[in-house]
């Protein structure tokens, strides 16, 4: 199927790893001019070679910049004046028991995980709208529904991300811009393939085993019963980049594996 993506231009955040790295990938299988974005020149221009090895004809380039730095996001805002299509990706998470969870680290997490994408959506957004075309889509999760005991303070960050996303599709109203967010189950990404990895070090079990006993105790719900893959959830999003995807505006996207019980 041909999504028309074409020439579009689409920052991702956070997308040297993972399923920023899938979505970018799979963006530029479409034909989009992908801009990568991580933390370091070295792993930015190590993905932007990885994804132009593998789509030659499609232009792959890359930005630096730490979201957790103000400065460093208005210098990419600087160097990248529009896109039409803005993936709100970058996002980091910690398992840490609640009275733990000191003020810094909810502000840290709020300022990389939220902060990140509406300063960068305040600044594309209007052009978009001025365009009338544009894609924004941030990548919440399940824990944003489905607050995760053992992340409170991340899982407010995802509750966060939906009513951005949904406040702003609201001012599309009549255009052909779109604001959604997408809602990943548990994820087999490079943090939580680190995660399992720590934790079967440190319980002196394998990771099958870690597997197991994840979705037996912490995500019980899941129908899926495993990790969805990056890909799984990047073609989801790669499809609401589209011009096929008008009619989808406003939405929480879920692929989450049916972690989250449906109510009718």
């Amino acid at each position: 199927m041909d999504l028309k993506l074409k020439n579009k231009t689409a920052l991702i955040t956070g997308s040297t790893a993972g399923i920023g790295y899938s979505i970018a990938k799979g963006l530029a299988a479409e034909g989009a001019h992908v801009i990568i974005n991580g933390r370091t020149k070295n792993r930015v221009d190590k993905a932007v070679k990885e994804i132009s090895k593998c789509y030659p004809l499609v232009e792959v380039t890359g930005v630096a910049a730490d979201f957790g730095k103000v400065k460093e996001v208005n210098q990419l805002l600087d160097t990248i004046e529009e896109v039409d299509i803005l993936i709100n990706n970058v996002g980091i998470f910690e398992p840490k028991i609640f009275e733990e969870i000191k003020d810094e680290d909810w502000n840290r997490l709020f300022e990389i995980n939220v902060m990140s994408g509406i300063r960068l959506s305040r600044s594309y957004f209007p052009k978009m709208l001025k365009r009338n075309w544009g894609r924004i889509i941030f990548i919440s999760s399940e824990s944003g529904i489905q607050i995760p005991e053992e992340m409170i303070h991340y899982g407010m960050t995802k509750t966060a991300q939906i009513a951005v996303a949904s406040g702003l599709a609201r001012l599309t109203k009549g255009s052909n811009v779109t604001v959604n967010s997408v809602l990943p189950g548990s994820t087999m990404s490079e943090g939580a393939a680190n995660f399992i990895g720590d934790l079967a070090r440190e319980k002196s079990l394998s990771k099958d085993e870690i597997e197991k006993d994840f979705f037996e105790n912490m995500r019980p719900s899941s129908l899926l019963k495993r990790f969805a893959t990056t890909e799984e959830v990047a073609n989801m999003v790669v499809y609401l980049c589209s011009p096929l995807a008008a009619a989808t505006n406003g939405a929480a996207v879920r692929v989450d594996g049916g972690t989250i019980p449906t109510i009718i």
